[in-house]
């Protein structure tokens, strides 16, 4: 009986332990800035010899209050991310940044991060946001921002932003729980994926046609992260 009650505490620690990490685990030391030049491959980056450390390693001259050229995606939209591999002091700080820009009827199409949770910040305009929930409910949640408001993306989730206003560009910023957030669109990752998917596949999933998944196929799928 013991042995039993000691398990079943054992059990709900873990399961509290695991509920309670929502981002990157947390680091053991001051920092850990992510040392490039290492062959070593470990789940982030092997850290710099801390007495090798500069202040360069935390600071990047990102030039984030300058326009983004919406024109360079077919989406209508500049995502400028901040990661662990642009500043290295990020490795195991759990945390990255990005500044989207929009243009009129721009958008940043449906996607997920399969690392990060993520909490966004109207800059100027308008944008109209949603998420999806899991299977199976699909529960569609959206909402209008405007500028200051803020809407959060829980992790995992597939989520879009969508400039509605067909006259004036919009920006956001947006902080993500992960130093390596990731981002699966999925248009690009359905229908441009290399190799690509069998069409057999993709008209049984999306009961249509082959002729219309291989139309699909054939578009041009841009990224719009630089």
């Amino acid at each position: 009986m013991a042995s039993s009650s000691y398990f079943l505490l054992v059990t709900l620690f873990a399961l509290a332990s695991w509920q309670a990490i929502a981002s990157d685990p947390s680091s053991l030391q001051d920092f850990c800035v992510a040392d490039n030049s290492s062959r070593v491959l470990v789940n982030g980056f092997v850290c710099k010899n801390p007495m090798d450390v500069r202040a360069e390693d935390f600071f990047l001259a990102a030039k984030l209050d300058m326009p983004r050229d919406t024109k360079v995606s077919k989406v209508g939209s500049n995502v400028t991310l901040i990661n662990v591999m642009r500043i290295p002091g990020l490795n195991t700080l759990g945390i990255s940044l990005a500044r989207i820009d929009y243009a009129p009827l721009g958008e940043n199409p449906p996607h997920t991060h399969p690392r990060a949770t993520e909490i966004l910040t109207v800059l100027e305009g308008t944008l109209y946001v949603g998420f999806v929930t899991s299977n199976p409910e699909n529960k569609f949640l959206s909402k209008v921002l405007n500028k200051g408001d803020v809407f959060v993306f829980p992790e995992g989730l597939i989520h879009f932003q969508f400039n509605p206003n067909p006259y004036q560009p919009a920006v956001a910023i947006a902080a993500l729980s992960s130093q390596n957030p990731g981002a699966i669109t999925i248009a690009n990752a359905v229908f441009g994926s290399k190799p690509m998917i069998s069409d057999d596949v993709l008209a049984k999933a999306f009961q249509v046609e082959k002729k219309t998944v291989d139309w699909l196929q054939a578009q041009f799928w841009a990224d719009n992260h630089n």
